[in-house]
């Protein structure tokens, strides 16, 4: 897709800070230091925008961003990581799960994952608990350049394997190479349609 306009929106300690609901939303999730936040700079076309670190656990709030106005790409807390205090990590929880069950404009919830790690309890729970609030769920797996091309294949069925997926269900992405840029908007696309286009 091509990007005409991408912009930070703001920043949200609590539910009630996040921007009144308008726009179709795309929320991303995973464990910290994912590349939830390299993912979000690639399919805007911006280098900084969503600012990364390589301390795991720094995003702590719920981000957005705007894209060509049409959309709002929401960057949630990542979770699973041990240096993070366990009260904090505690405080995200409701806000992450208010923000998921309360929002009318959340079209789905992207599940990141490492290609080079297997799902475990987190991701199962995480897409049972977007499933039971009737919110579409897809799986990308990050850092794809971090393995071989036949590696690739092989820890997408094997991610696809512990999530009780197909393989083709897993969308490889890397923001190093941009492998999956186009194919992930085309899916994000899918969800901003009105449900008689999808059907």
């Amino acid at each position: 897709m091509l990007i005409t306009s991408a912009e930070f929106v703001t920043s949200a300690a609590r539910i009630e800070q996040c921007p009144p609901p308008g726009l179709p939303e795309f929320a991303f999730a995973g464990r910290s230091n994912v590349g939830k936040s390299s993912l979000l700079n690639t399919l805007m076309n911006r280098r900084r925008l969503a600012l990364t670190s390589a301390t795991p656990g720094k995003t702590r709030l719920i981000n957005f961003f705007r894209v060509n106005r049409r959309y709002l790409l929401v960057d949630l807390p990542g979770y699973g990581y041990a240096r993070v205090a366990e009260r904090e990590r505690r405080s995200w929880r409701p806000m992450v799960e208010g923000y998921l069950a309360g929002r009318g404009t959340l079209k789905a919830v992207g599940l990141l994952i490492d290609i080079r790690r297997d799902p475990g309890p987190e991701e199962e729970l995480l897409l049972r608990w977007v499933a039971s609030r009737g919110v579409p769920a897809f799986v990308v797996a990050t850092k794809a350049d971090k393995v071989s091309r036949n590696a690739q294949e092989t820890r997408r069925s094997r991610i696809a394997a512990g999530l009780e997926l197909d393989p083709e269900e897993v969308l490889l992405f890397s923001a190093k190479t941009r492998l999956g840029r186009k194919e992930l908007w085309h899916v994000l696309a899918g969800y901003a349609a009105p449900e008689d286009e999808r059907a």
